[in-house]
Order: structure tokens, then C-alpha cells, then sequence
């Protein structure tokens, strides 16, 4: 049952988001934004309702909770990056972002990393390098996104809060800002058309849902699965982008796309390498985990 839900989540967030997202293209990003934030809270708060009994609550309250305005702060800024890579034809450049993403994650949570951990992160680095050299630019969408994503897991990492109340908590932090963006914007809410109110109605449950499947498939199976299992995402991202929205791999980006396949190849088998390790000393599943939460798009 893991593997089912952690396809649900992955196939979610790499074919069915983003295609849900380019549907609202009549939107500008940051209206798409807003009312994402306004339909998640409210389907959060359902949820949370809904499963009080099995909700592990935050209280008494700690000084390291206020970090869940940081943590809001980042996934607000990586959605709308994400929201803006779509709906301007750069699935591309989101695809990137999600494969560097784990990286950027080893490099900022390890004290210490493994050689071959580092290794993958200087080849990925590399890559990048060159794809600047040979293009004269950075791709700064793809190190936007990596690098908001992996500073909010680190931050949620080191908040240690229910994934369901956390993420509760940033949507409602950040829904002050929305709703008075969505009074100030010409763009409406709640749209006439009942297709366009149906889609931006549903941000909601396509944004809570995969979070979900994604902790049910965590507490179901290994580490070292997981993480291996989130470069799904990616790949649909970067097969959509190209067969289904006609966007072409530059010729600089190859080279680029290549090290950085070469680096996760590395560390998916450092994952597979430590996992055996923990196993054969008894501790099943103890790996280097995922990104908390990635690809949470």
C-alpha cells in the first residue's frame, strides 16, 4: 500500500499539478497564488478537524514554532515561483529545480557528508557550471526553486510539527496576505464561469492531497525507497514539458541535465549503499531520508 500512495503523490505533483496549474493560465501567478492559499486553509482545516484524534498537536508551544513563519515565508515564495515556471511554458526549468533539489538538501542538512555525497553534489554543481559557461546565464528559475525547497524542508525539519499542523499553520499564516491580495485584485475569486471556479476551487485538495499520500507512504516504507521514488516527479515533469508542451532542451541545458543524472545516480546508490548498511546492523530503514515533503509543489 506505501508504494501506491507514494505513486499517487509523485504522479500528483509531476503530471497532474502542473497540468491543473497550465489549465489556469487565464490567471496571473499570483492570483493563482492567492486563492490557492485561501482554498488549501480551508481544506486544511478540515482535515485537521476531521482527523483531530490522530492530529499530534504542537502545545505547550516552543521558541523553534516560530520558525513556521519562515517555513511559510519560503513555500509561499517557491510556490509562486512554481506557478510562474508553469503558466510561462518553463516546465523545463521546474523540472531542473526538482532534480537539484535533493542535492541542495544533502549539502545544506549533512555536518558531514559521505564521499560519495560529495562527490554527486560537486558533479551536479559542475553541470551547472557548465551549462553558465556555455548559455552566459544562470538558470534561475531551476536554482530558485531548488533552493527555496530545500531551505523550507530544513526549516520544517528542525520545527518537528505534525505535517498536517504545520501545514495548517503556514496556510494561515499566509492567508492575511492572500485574502487582502484577493480584494485588491481585479481578478476575481469566485469567477462566473463554473469551470474556472471548479479549477481554482480544487487548488485546494490538489495542493493538501498529495501532502497526504506522501506522509502515508513515509510511515509505510523505507527511507531509502522514498527517496529514490521522488525523482518520479521530475521526470514526469520534464517528459510533459517536451511531448505534451512542445518546449525544447537547449543544446547548453544537455550537458547540464546529463552531470546532474550522473550525480543523482550517485546518490540513489549511496541511498541503496547506506540502507543495506543500517539493515545489517539491525536498524531497518534508517537512510538518509528525502526532503521532508519534497516536491510539494
Amino acid at each position: 500500500m506505501g508504494l501506491v500512495y507514494a505513486l499517487g503523490a509523485y504522479l500528483s505533483w509531476g503530471l497532474v499539478v502542473p497540468v491543473h496549474f497550465r489549465l489556469l493560465s487565464g490567471f496571473s501567478p499570483s492570483h493563482i497564488l492567492a486563492v490557492r492559499i485561501l482554498w488549501s486553509c480551508l481544506f486544511a482545516v478540515a482535515l485537521v478537524l476531521l482527523w483531530r484524534n490522530r492530529v499530534r498537536t504542537p502545545f505547550p508551544l516552543r521558541p523553534r514554532h516560530a520558525l513556521l513563519f519562515v517555513s511559510a515565508g519560503l513555500i509561499g515564495v517557491n510556490w509562486l515561483l512554481y506557478l510562474q515556471a508553469v503558466n510561462s511554458g518553463h516546465l523545463l526549468d521546474a523540472s531542473l529545480g526538482y532534480y537539484i533539489n535533493p542535492l541542495v538538501s544533502v549539502a545544506l542538512g549533512a555536518v558531514v557528508l559521505r564521499p560519495l555525497q560529495r562527490v554527486a553534489v560537486g558533479i551536479a554543481a559542475a553541470g551547472v557550471a557548465i551549462a553558465v559557461v556555455l548559455a552566459g546565464t544562470l538558470p534561475l528559475v531551476a536554482l530558485e526553486l531548488a533552493m527555496s525547497f530545500a531551505l523550507y524542508g530544513l526549516v520544517r525539519k528542525v520545527v518537528g510539527v505534525d505535517p498536517a499542523v504545520g501545514f495548517l499553520a503556514e496556510t494561515l499564516i499566509l492567508t492575511p496576505a492572500a485574502f487582502v491580495w484577493v480584494l485588491l485584485s481585479p481578478e476575481p475569486a469566485l469567477p462566473p464561469d463554473p469551470r474556472d471556479f471548479a479549477l481554482l476551487a480544487l487548488t485546494g485538495v490538489t495542493t493538501a492531497l498529495p501532502l497526504i499520500w506522501f506522509a502515508a507512504a513515509a510511515d509505510r516504507l523505507r527511507l531509502a525507497t522514498l527517496g529514490l521514488m521522488q525523482y518520479i516527479a521530475p521526470t514526469c515533469l520534464l517528459a510533459l514539458s517536451v511531448l505534451a508542451y512542445g518546449e525544447h532542451v537547449a543544446p547548453h541545458a544537455i550537458p547540464m541535465f546529463g552531470l546532474i543524472w550522473l550525480a543523482l545516480a550517485l546518490y540513489a546508490f549511496d541511498l541503496l549503499r547506506a540502507g543495506r548498511a543500517a539493515r545489517a546492523h539491525g536498524v531497518p530503514g534508517e537512510t538518509a531520508a528525502p526532503n521532508p515533503g519534497a516536491m510539494r509543489v
